[in-house]
């Protein structure tokens, strides 16, 4: 089992009609989207998160338990609110968030019970939390936890420099729980952050790389291979990094480190990118995840060429 834990929010997702811009509501949060991935790829997912006494954080409850989680624990906060994700796109389907997150309840979350952590394979952590002093906090406990059962930690870098006071602050925090994961994602525009030479930097974690229209890139035991995508035109982005990690995730799940060949991450990292490139064929992050057919397919179609 993948057992995601952090953020679940709700996406207003913006749309302009007639020169007036409206929001439809959306589930949402990276690692929430995450576990909504792995379990329609057809894995054992659980999920662990906060949400306020809300409407919103009601609204995400029953969304949630909608989804058929083989673990979820999602605690209700009566003393903050739901958090916010207003979400617009460009011409190019790329997405534009303003967080609404003063006294929300993202980085108040439930500690998890040991045998719900040894029951999982791979403890997935989110980056929002990380803004929060609780957060971080509570994310390090967990991840010390994680690595004395024995578990794989994977981590999202997301990088969010507006959540934090300052980029230097947020680059430190993302450090921290970086020194703790065995397999983390960043995108292009993150290594440019951190530095090409930080992808290089941990031999022994599994480091991938979005790079969009060119596919991704793994990084493992001083090897590393490039892996093509889908030439398609994107609706909307969100979620589309989820999508990829849900799937590679979903791959590595209950198969030992010890076997990861290239072949197999190759593969792997296939997988994801078709996953991530159909995800953003319409709007929303859980909406449009595809089905296993429809990922088999575009591999197919990607191999042959």
């Amino acid at each position: 089992m993948v057992l995601s834990v952090g953020e679940i929010l709700v996406d207003m997702m913006g749309v302009i009609k007639n020169g007036k811009t409206t929001y439809e509501r959306k589930a949402g949060g990276a690692p929430f989207n995450l576990a909504c991935g792995v379990k329609a790829f057809g894995k054992k997912a659980g999920f662990v998160g906060s949400v306020g006494e809300d409407i919103h954080g009601e609204f995400l409850l029953n969304f949630a338990v909608s989804k058929n989680f083989d673990y979820l624990q999602i605690k209700t906060d009566q003393k903050r609110n739901t958090t916010l994700a207003f979400v617009e796109n460009d011409d190019n389907g790329e997405r534009h968030f303003c967080f609404y997150r003063k006294n929300t309840a993202d980085a108040f979350l439930p500690e998890i019970d040991d045998e719900v952590l040894k029951s999982a394979d791979i403890i997935h952590i989110g980056s929002l939390m990380l803004s929060e002093k609780a957060g971080l906090k509570y994310a390090v406990k967990l991840l010390k936890k994680a690595k004395e059962l024995g578990k794989e930690v994977s981590f999202d870098v997301n990088f969010r420099s507006a959540i934090f006071k300052n980029e230097r602050q947020a680059i430190d925090a993302y450090k921290k729980i970086i020194e703790y994961a065995d397999i983390v994602k960043f995108s292009s525009e993150e290594a440019e952050i951190f530095g090409k030479d930080f992808l290089t930097a941990f031999p022994k974690k599994l480091v991938l790389l979005t790079l969009g229209k060119d596919g991704s890139k793994w990084f493992f035991e001083g090897k590393s291979s490039s892996v093509p995508t889908a030439d398609i035109s994107p609706v909307d982005t969100t979620g589309a990094g989820d999508a990829f990690f849900a799937a590679v995730l979903s791959k590595l799940d209950g198969v030992s480190k010890s076997t990861w060949s290239d072949e197999f991450l190759n593969d792997a990292l296939l997988f994801g990118n078709c996953a991530g490139a159909l995800n953003t064929l319409g709007k929303g992050a859980i909406d449009f995840l595809p089905s296993l057919r429809q990922i088999e397919e575009l591999k197919k179609t990607i191999e042959k060429n």
